[in-house]
């Protein structure tokens, strides 16, 4: 069984709708589809929310209003015949009366959560009507009767292992599944979601639970390409990643790839290929746990970047400086990307500066604080293990003329990092590509 994600611009329209008709019925092997909602639908309805948080029913209703005229010309121009036109439009307005009817003085996360699941749910029922009108069977599952986090909202894989497959049980014979991406059910029973880019979390959740042969992302571009194509031009697809590089790399700033939803399919052992619904016979990405020897396979780049550098001449051999310095971006729930240390201080970045007044304020206890803002994570991926000679030669020199705030290089096999002001981010990006992926040596001396 394979398990085949499809985005949201991917559903995006009536006639994208067909295309991925057209590919989830093609070939023999049964499959499980896992549907975003059609494009900027989940934007219009965190907008929804929003109008609602600030009691402002008025500029709900006109978000409501258009958002629903979206549907509508879709629904019309998807089927073919007035029964299941007419089928799609009852099940469409359900979900938009119900939207509505939360229009309401006390509004919650609750009520909020409610709201955010229509897209796919909409997305899903739409998809199933319009097989069912062309002649081809397809079961619905929905995602909130398996799709379960636990208390500390992670996926909980036993429960979701259990019920998914004792609802394949209930169907032997049949081929092709239809269900929803990015919402679930919380410990409490509640409609919850896998917060942003989730749909990529469902698929590789699924493809775990029921162990399947791949599990397929399918979005509007042909691959996660060696550097980012809207600033590099000729740039080109990545045709195979380890688990970790892609792990790198998304998390650095590939769109193309949650994260998270990588995990659990490296976990269970189950490639995962990334492919264009635009260009279906594109070989795409295949990321899993082989790993091509002393590669650079790929740059990225991560923005709105601070630098935090603490200086401190009790330092040098005193114990518990650093547990101090970490425990206060624990303490306010700030994450850390890159760390540089040396005898007298710390440098560490962070990309969400919400709590920085409150976390320079804690560290000025510790020393002296200098913070720099406006800068870039630079990350370049592949298999940069120390044993591989002059890798690391050939990035750094790559960026002889960008002034380098950190490096950091050791944490991991598969990630060189370095920090430069953001005003240089172009100019790194194209010079990277041309000393690592123009030149002809491709790989570093074993």
């Amino acid at each position: 069984m394979n398990v085949l994600k499809f985005g949201g611009t991917s559903v995006g329209s009536a006639e994208r709708i067909k295309n991925v008709a057209r590919l989830i019925t093609t070939g023999d092997e049964p499959r499980i589809v896992v549907l975003s909602a059609m494009a900027g639908t989940t934007n219009a309805l965190v907008e929804i929310a929003d109008y609602l948080y600030k009691k402002n029913p008025d500029g709900a209703n006109e978000v409501i209003n258009r958002l629903s005229l979206k549907y509508a010309e879709a629904i019309n121009d998807l089927y073919a015949t007035p029964e299941y036109r007419q089928r799609a439009e009852e099940s469409v307005t359900a979900h938009f009366d119900l939207i509505r009817s939360l229009i309401k003085d006390m509004f919650t996360s609750f009520e909020e959560r409610i709201i955010l699941a229509r897209g796919e749910l909409m997305s899903t029922e739409m998809m199933h009507l319009y097989l069912a009108e062309q002649g081809i069977a397809s079961t619905p599952l929905s995602a909130l009767d398996f799709m379960r986090t636990d208390k500390n909202a992670e996926p909980d894989a036993f429960f979701i292992k259990e019920n998914l497959l004792n609802l394949l049980d209930q169907y032997p014979d049949e081929k092709l599944f239809i269900t929803e991406g990015y919402i679930c059910r919380n410990a409490y029973g509640e409609i919850d979601n896998l917060q942003r880019g989730g749909s990529d979390y469902t698929a590789s959740l699924i493809g775990a639970a029921v162990r399947a042969s791949e599990v397929q992302i399918w979005t509007d571009i042909d691959g996660m390409h060696n550097n980012d194509p809207r600033i590099v031009d000729g740039t080109t697809p990545v045709h195979r990643l380890n688990f970790d590089e892609a792990a790198e790399l998304a998390y650095f700033g590939a769109k193309i790839l949650h994260p998270t939803c990588i995990l659990p399919a490296k976990q269970s052992n189950i490639p995962v290929r990334l492919l264009n619904t635009m260009q279906p016979d594109a070989p795409g990405t295949l990321i899993s746990n082989e790993t091509d020897r002393g590669t650079i396979k790929a740059v990225a780049a991560k923005d709105n970047i601070t630098a935090i550098w603490i200086k401190s001449g009790r330092m040098l051999l005193a114990t518990g400086f650093m547990r101090k310095v970490f425990e206060t971006f624990e303490n306010h729930r700030t994450p850390v990307d890159m760390v540089t240390t040396s005898e007298v201080g710390i440098s560490v970045t962070i990309d969400n500066p919400k709590h920085l007044e409150e976390i320079v304020d804690d560290l000025k206890r510790y020393g002296t604080v200098t913070i720099d803002r406006d800068l870039v994570i630079v990350c370049v991926v592949g298999d940069l293990s120390w044993q591989h000679l002059g890798l690391e030669v050939r990035i750094i020199s790559a960026l002889r003329d960008i002034p380098v705030r950190m490096i950091s290089y050791g944490g991991s096999n598969y990630n060189l990092s370095l920090l430069i002001p953001a005003a240089d981010k172009a100019r790194a990006l194209r010079a990277l590509s041309r000393h690592l992926f123009d030149a002809p040596e491709a790989t570093a001396e074993q």
